[in-house]
């Protein structure tokens, strides 16, 4: 750090610890990071590509989900690339530019998440209370219109975030312990009092994360409403299994992203908060493919196709 006037340093580089503590786990980490980093490549881009090749996935549902595949593959590399070289060559260091670009990326990612999730669980909405009219509502034009706000809607607000975040005079230290830039460790080492600006990251959390949660309920809501009036058993579970898939994605990370940023400060640690980040950057991205692909009877028909064509 360099000294500036008085007792403030203006800091020109970070230092991100990570999982520095587990000295002796560097190598298996490294491994279990790049196996779990191949796995969401590889397994998102084979369902973005089976929608791609897969005349009977081009359908709403199937665009959003190709969307939020790609969004997953970016999401993880902004921070798992990074994390990796960390543990390779144990150098931790990031400049003041690449932590606030890592910081920014990843915040508007991370609004595309939401705001994705809650246009998938509308379209689960047309599709079950209003099949009728599916195709009429949910057309290509309204498709894309509704995928492009999704990833440009979060852009401004996290723009502005990060600026104000990278405006503050870092004195405490520059060691983040974390593995990745992310907003609140950031601010603890600020000078000064920090309480308005950790209010203002916990207002815009809950702006990105309950608006489109709570559209995600109200959608819901419906359509569970709408299911249990079908007559037929075989009908309501006809009707839950073509939502289950997205509701347990939904649960995951809005469940532990949660769990990260609004539970109390008194029971927050740097080991919580790193198990619970690892939960929704890394560990949930690696099982969508799974949670879509396992219970979704259009991508399975569409992979045992390729297999055929490819082995048969």
């Amino acid at each position: 750090m360099k000294k500036a006037e008085g007792n403030v340093s203006t800091v020109k580089l970070f230092i991100l610890l990570g999982f520095s503590e587990l000295s002796d786990l560097q190598g298996f980490l490294f491994g279990m990071f790049s196996i779990i980093y191949m796995v969401i490549i590889i397994g998102n881009s084979l369902i973005i590509i089976l929608i791609r090749i897969d005349p009977t996935l081009h359908k709403p549902m199937y665009f959003f989900l190709a969307n939020f595949s790609f969004l997953e593959i970016c999401y993880v590399s902004v921070i798992l690339p990074r994390m990796l070289v960390s543990l390779w060559t144990q150098h931790r260091s990031i400049s003041f530019l690449e932590c606030a670009t890592q910081l920014c990326f990843f915040l508007m990612l991370a609004a595309t998440e939401c705001f994705l999730l809650a246009v998938m669980a509308y379209d689960r909405y047309v599709a079950i209370c209003n099949p009728l009219h599916y195709p009429l509502v949910m057309n290509q034009k309204l498709c894309v219109q509704l995928a492009i706000g999704s990833w440009t809607i979060g852009i401004p607000v996290q723009i502005g975030l990060t600026a104000q975040i990278f405006s503050l005079n870092f004195c405490n230290s520059n060691e983040i312990d974390h593995f990745f830039c992310d907003g609140l460790p950031l601010i603890r080492l600020a000078c000064g009092d920090i309480s308005q600006h950790e209010m203002f990251v916990y207002a815009e959390a809950m702006l990105i994360v309950a608006v489109p949660f709570m559209l995600i309920l109200v959608s819901y809501s419906k359509i569970i409403s709408t299911i249990l009036k079908l007559p037929t058993a075989s009908k309501r579970a006809k009707g839950f299994s073509t939502c289950s898939s997205h509701l347990v994605v939904v649960i995951l990370f809005f469940g532990s992203a949660t769990i990260a940023y609004l539970r109390p400060k008194s029971s927050h640690s740097a080991g919580a908060d790193k198990f619970l980040s690892l939960f929704y950057t890394i560990v949930t991205p690696m099982f969508n493919p799974m949670i879509y692909s396992l219970r979704n009877k259009d991508v399975i028909a569409a992979l045992r196709k390729v297999f055929l064509i490819k082995y048969g």
